[in-house]
């Protein structure tokens, strides 16, 4: 597998891979690669070199589904798997994603600006959009990364009720 990542790392807009397994018991583990834009994802799905290394493989590894995701779709993914030729769960709508992001954002926004505010003398004087870029270069990585994570695992029954 490393080969591949090694040969997926030579074309533009790679920015990594990962094996990730479908659930705590499960036997099936599922390859990602991550690139910045479409064009590079499409060079090396369309490459020579990536046809030749996946037709080596085939007698290793089952590709039963590829799956393409963009956007925030991702933090909404369900965790379960997906048996070969079953449809993939859609996310849930997007005015439950936007609840999801707002009741991890305010919380997070308003805890921040008070602690800014009360640990930055003069803070209420920095120009507003010094105070928007710094907050948000501050709580973007949280959100991505810790909040929104955990928001989206503590609501997941109501996600994925239809």
């Amino acid at each position: 597998m490393q080969f591949g990542i090694n040969l997926a790392h030579k074309y533009p807009g790679f920015l990594g891979s990962g094996w990730v397994r479908g659930s705590e018991d499960s036997a099936t583990w599922n390859m990602l690669y991550r690139f910045s834009n479409s064009a590079g994802l499409a060079a090396w799905e369309n490459s020579d070199e990536r046809t030749e290394w996946l037709e080596a493989g085939t007698d290793l590894v089952l590709d039963a589904q590829v799956e393409k995701r963009t956007g925030i779709e991702g933090w909404f993914d369900m965790v379960q798997q997906t048996p070969p030729g079953a449809s993939t769960p859609l996310p849930p709508p997007r005015w439950k994603q936007a609840v999801s992001i707002w009741l991890g954002f305010f919380p997070v926004n308003l805890g921040f600006t008070l602690l800014i505010t009360w640990l930055v003398p003069g803070w209420n004087d920095v120009p507003t959009i010094l105070k928007v870029l710094l907050t948000t270069l501050a709580l973007t990585p949280l959100m991505a990364y810790f909040v929104l994570p955990w928001v989206t695992r503590m609501l997941r029954p109501w996600l994925q009720r239809s």
